[in-house]
């Protein structure tokens, strides 16, 4: 009886590659939750090219983050969109510019400053903090932050961008 027997190793050939979907799934999911946190202090460096505002720098510090091996996110001040698109961008939208999920972007609500959302998620989360913004007015609320490779500085030289990353 053949047929019977080639139905059932069917059957368990492919519970087999179920399970191994499912445990590939989830060693992804738990490797990419190890990676640490780098926010990006969206409206600081939208203006490293030029000194005017433009999504490229973000995008690239998300792609260099990312090759690194961090968790970018990015909070924007909540005129970004204004500057970068002369209309209001909600988290969506700026996460669309910036090529990553909205969930990893965060539109400050208007009259509020970012600082305080930047400085309190890279305490909170132990992320590294790209801005050239030193915080100076804040910083001694945040003593954690003052340690040497937690405020990453950068710019635009050559055409691309560069960050002063820790060695790991």
């Amino acid at each position: 009886m053949p047929g019977p027997l080639l139905s059932l190793v069917a059957v368990w050939l492919l519970g087999l590659i179920a399970v191994w979907l499912v445990l590939r799934t989830l060693l992804r999911r738990r490797a990419r939750q190890k990676r640490p946190y780098a926010v990006i202090d969206g409206s600081n460096v939208m203006h490293w090219k030029d000194n005017t505002p433009d999504p490229v720098p973000v995008t690239q510090a998300v792609a260099l983050l990312r090759a690194k091996g961090y968790r970018p996110g990015v909070i924007f001040d909540a005129n970004a969109g204004y500057k970068l698109a002369n209309r209001y961008g909600d988290d969506a939208a700026l996460a669309r510019m910036v090529g990553l999920p909205a969930s990893d972007v965060l539109v400050v609500p208007k009259g509020q400053q970012a600082d305080p959302f930047l400085l309190d998620f890279a305490r909170d989360s132990g992320a590294i903090l790209v801005s050239n913004d030193r915080f100076r007015d804040r910083i001694a609320e945040y003593p954690a932050l003052a340690a040497p490779g937690r405020l990453v500085r950068g710019g635009w030289r050559d055409g691309r961008l560069w960050l002063d990353l820790p060695r790991n």
